[in-house]
């Protein structure tokens, strides 16, 4: 695009053509050109001089800061200053309105054209023309049409409902070229042969309809209306007016909504009046025509009142000259009410009876919209609040604000880490320096920065965190930024770890390298090695991984073997359940690793307080068990819960606080209140409750009163041994996931009782019911049934089936005729074996070796694959582990739920896998809900994962859509 030159004559004579006072001024307010009414107004020519020396020295700076402002093309100055007061040659003062309007774009140097509407002498036309000038402008700033100045080709100016139109800010539509509005450049040019010859006659050129493009590339129709500024020599610029009627060709209600949201209302009274309007009055109003006219203004207000006030309001100000605007609720012709805003300024300040100009805006989009930005704000709050993510926003090295997860990765309460300075997350001041000259680095570069640091959290304890921050204004670095904070501890830790085994594998390979002439000697290393992996294995397999006590296994198995020694020596034994009282409180507010050591201390004292003949073991959680065996009578429980309880009342001094803890201590006595290890440790659960219901920090005996539940237990039952006839059992699908490609692999089949009168019952509350009475044999052949049937359904569907994992309870497992039922199934239903697991738990398996191998053996031959449910919760033989024909081992959920926060579950997990892939075991991680967790098990070499983060369970139809899924 070509500058225009603002030359001073060509200014001056456009000036002339005003009519009123004005002049031309550079970007420093210097008059560049003036016209003769200016120069009589000033008594003196003002060209070359700086305009602000024509003003009065109290509005001076005012009014030489708006020339300035305009000048660059400040949109938030006003343009138009309605009291304004010039000085003469003689120092006269003069009364004046003053409007600024910037040279158009192209023309340099840059300028503003000034124009004066003398209020207190200027004649009766001229005040007329100024009113008129003003008026046209504020209608051409807010019309509801785009208008357009072009030249060569070029869009020079444009007003904000034609930038708005296209799709752009004002600024960027000066100088591009007109083409790039234009679908193609073929389109344009065929416009510029139809629209050329029009306009270079001088006459003015339409056309209904025409599509453009936005600056998003999306087309619309514009109604086009042109005329050339130089109607004679046509060298001074096209003015285009477009209207666009894109929603109008959709259908006509779209068109009346845009032009009523678009329309702005103007209205001139008299003697309160109604003496002239425009067509958005008549839309906004709903009068048509001239049907207004003559009407008295109170018609546009609900009552008599409002009209009162507004007049008490506006008539101060409108008597003396000056303008009046606020916000107030009319009335349509309907009746309806809306809020509008008005402005309103008298016709002739002088004389306030001449009338009054109205300009009214319909507010109620407004409002919505303001209702909406601030529901939008309340959203965006909640977003921020509920981000996995720290958010902080900084400026002059202090935390301004951030969310509750920032707050939480820092340990602060809600809103204490407003206003803190940045340096406290900091270790040192060298770590608080580097981190600052890293950031203001790739600020200036214009980068994201994004580094690693550890920080520290309120307790003083260290993190490593990933920070990634960039400046609201990319041109203010140094300005107010938003910064991301992920924890990455604990993947700095994997790497490490990983680091290590590689180091430690490398040295392993070398030191074998180096013993290849020992063999021998290396062999015998790799016995003792293999030996004492079977120990650990062995010993975590028995014990907890927190605390080192028995877990609930070893607890079986002692507990077994007290049964026995007591019925020997006619003495009693007894069984204390603990909970540990509000531990949860304590674990949520002051974090897992504060918990884990409450737990070992807890294990430290509970030893401490009993004989060294007894059983310390916890089951998991806060739940420990204590087994007291050769007691003479039940009186000396008494002092050993007595005991527990005196010493856990200490407090714990952990990390500067000290904490309180209480049990809760439920004892049963063998063998009064049962005779087996179920029993026993069911009523001392039983009578655990108890304590908790009777206040905690207690113990209380077992009686047969806390069995209430067993009548429960025999309703139960009684309705299960019909329920199979009345059909009332159905199967559940929960999908098995390809962890590598995130694909449906396979899918577990679950039993449900849909129970009249109670819904759905869950597994847990029936199976173990089934599994005493012995109603678990034929129900498991059903479910064995079903799944076949439903699997060859799907087939015949068209369907891709994948395996059905088949739970195999104990007993079902060791009954007689669970291979040949297996056999008659699959000969019956005509299934591929290849679509059927069996999945068999841990316990199961090893209670019966030989047994156990044989059963295997047979369904294996049949093609059927075997798994291992629930692994490591039980006590695996390696021997019997390595001779079973399984193809499957399933990683208990209890290792799963903490595996994010735990580094012990995390190194059982990996031992798992490892093992796993050392036997060609594929591995099912169960109970997955994260993508955390999901994330840590990928690395780790897992094969397949299941859980609530894929899927719950779910009934056939819907499982039936996952296959679907599948196929698509």
């Amino acid at each position: 695009m070509n500058p225009v030159s603002s030359n001073p004559d060509v200014l001056a004579e456009a000036l002339t053509l005003i009519g009123v006072p004005a002049c031309v001024c550079d970007s420093a307010g210097r008059v560049l050109a003036a016209n003769a009414e200016l120069a009589a107004l000033l008594e003196t020519d003002p060209r070359e001089q700086p305009l602000s020396a024509f003003i009065a020295p109290h509005v001076r700076a005012e009014a030489s800061a708006a020339v300035k402002a305009a000048c660059g093309g400040d949109l938030s100055v006003p343009r138009n200053y309605a009291d304004i007061c010039l000085q003469a040659e003689s120092g006269r003062h003069i009364h004046a309105g003053m409007a600024l309007k910037p040279l158009p774009a192209g023309m340099t140097p840059a300028g503003v054209t000034v124009v004066f509407h003398e209020l207190s002498e200027v004649p009766h036309e001229q005040r007329a023309l100024g009113k008129a000038l003003a008026e046209q402008k504020a209608i051409l700033d807010n019309a509801p049409v785009g208008v357009l100045f072009t030249k060569d080709e070029i869009m020079l100016s444009c007003n904000p409902r034609l930038a708005e139109m296209f799709g752009y800010r004002r600024e960027q539509i000066t100088g591009r070229p007109a083409v790039e509005v234009f679908p193609s450049p073929e389109v344009y040019a065929e416009f510029g042969r139809e629209a050329g010859p029009v306009l270079g006659q001088g006459r003015a050129f339409e056309k209904n309809e025409f599509q453009f493009r936005k600056h998003d590339g999306s087309l619309f129709w514009c109604r086009v209306r042109a005329s050339t500024v130089d109607q004679e020599h046509n060298e001074g610029g096209t003015i285009w007016i477009l209207e666009d009627v894109t929603r109008s060709r959709q259908n006509q209600m779209e068109v009346e909504a845009l032009m009523t949201n678009a329309s702005i209302c103007i209205l001139y009274t008299r003697n309160r009046l109604i003496t002239r309007y425009n067509r958005g009055f008549s839309e906004m109003f709903g009068y048509e025509g001239k049907e207004g006219l003559g009407l008295p203004g109170r018609a546009l207000y609900p009552s008599d009142d409002a009209y009162a006030r507004l007049g008490v309001l506006a008539s101060p100000l409108l008597s003396v000259g000056r303008p009046f605007q606020t916000e107030v609720e009319m009335r349509r012709k309907d009746g309806n009410t809306f809020w509008a805003q008005l402005i309103a300024y008298v016709v002739n300040p002088e004389d306030p009876t001449q009338g009054t100009i109205w300009i009214i805006e319909d507010r109620a989009e407004h409002k919505r919209a303001e209702e909406s930005l601030r529901n939008a704000l309340l959203e965006n709050q909640a977003i921020l609040d509920s981000a996995v993510l720290g958010i902080s926003v900084c400026e002059n090295g202090r935390n301004l604000r951030c969310n509750a997860k920032m707050e939480e990765l820092f340990g602060y309460a809600p809103g204490e880490m407003n206003n803190m300075s940045v340096q406290a997350f900091y270790p040192d001041l060298d770590e608080w320096a580097k981190a600052r000259r890293d950031t203001g680095r790739d600020f200036a570069a214009g980068h994201v920065s994004s580094a690693e640091y550890q920080l520290v959290r309120k307790d003083g304890s260290r993190f490593w965190a990933r920070l990634s921050g960039r400046p609201f204004d990319p041109t203010q670095p140094r300005g107010r930024s938003v910064w991301l904070v992920d924890d990455v501890t604990a993947r700095r830790e994997a790497a490490e770890t990983v680091r290590r085994a590689r180091d430690e594998l490398e040295v392993r390979v070398l030191e074998r390298t180096a013993e290849l002439a020992g063999a021998n000697a290396m062999l015998q290393a790799e016995i003792v090695e293999r030996r004492q992996a079977e120990a650990r294995v062995h010993h975590m397999a028995y014990h907890d991984s927190l605390t080192g006590l028995p877990n609930r296994a070893l607890l079986a198995d002692r507990l077994d073997r007290a049964m026995l020694a007591a019925q020997r020596s006619s003495r009693r034994l007894a069984v204390m359940f603990i909970d540990l009282d509000r531990f949860k409180t304590i674990n949520d507010s002051l974090g897992h690793m504060t918990g884990d050591q409450l737990l070992k201390e807890v294990a430290n004292r509970l030893c401490a307080s009993v004989r060294a003949s007894d059983t310390v073991a916890r089951l998991g959680g806060d739940e420990f068990v204590v087994l007291v065996p050769g007691l003479g009578e039940v009186g000396e429980s008494n002092r050993v819960a007595e005991k527990i309880i005196e010493a856990l009342a200490a407090p714990f001094p952990l990390e500067g606080r000290m904490l309180h803890i209480s049990p809760s201590i439920g004892i049963c006595i063998y063998p009064d209140d049962g005779q087996d290890v179920a029993t026993l440790m069911r009523n001392a659960d039983s009578a655990m409750y108890h304590a908790k219901a009777a206040g905690r920090n207690n113990y209380q005996f077992f009686t047969q009163k806390m069995n209430l539940a067993a009548a429960h237990h025999f309703e139960l039952e009684s309705s299960l041994r019909s329920a199979l006839a009345l059909q009332q059992f159905e199967l559940h699908f929960q999908p098995i996931m390809d962890i590598r490609t995130r694909h449906l692999h396979a899918m577990e089949v679950l039993l449900r009782w849909r129970r009249p009168g109670h819904g759905l019952v869950g597994p847990d509350q029936f199976i173990p019911i089934m599994e005493e009475n012995g109603l678990i044999v034929p129900v498991g052949e059903w479910v064995i049934r079903r799944a076949c049937e439903q699997n060859m359904e799907w087939l015949r569907q068209g369907l891709q089936p994948v395996p059905l994992a088949i739970n195999l309870s104990p007993r079902q497992f060791m009954h007689r005729g669970l291979v040949a039922s297996i056999r008659r199934i699959l000969e019956e239903t005509g299934i591929d074996p290849a679509l059927i697991e069996f999945e068999i738990t841990e316990t199961a398996v090893m209670q019966h070796g030989e047994q156990t191998l044989e059963i295997l053996g047979q369904i294996n031959a049949m093609g059927i694959r075997l798994s291992i449910d629930d692994f490591g919760t039980g006590y695996s033989s390696l021997a019997y582990l390595k001779r079973f024909p399984v193809r499957k081992i399933k990683i208990d959920r209890a290792f799963i739920k903490d595996l994010e926060e735990s580094t012990e579950d995390r190194a059982i997990v990996a031992a798992i896998i490892a093992l796993s892939d050392s036997l060609q075991l594929s591995v099912v991680a169960e109970g997955v809900e994260t993508e955390a967790q999901f994330g840590l098990l990928q690395r780790q070499g897992c094969q397949h994962a299941q859980g609530y983060l894929f899927s719950r369970p779910v009934p056939c139809a819907e499982a039936q859509h996952l296959l679907q899924g599948r196929a698509e």
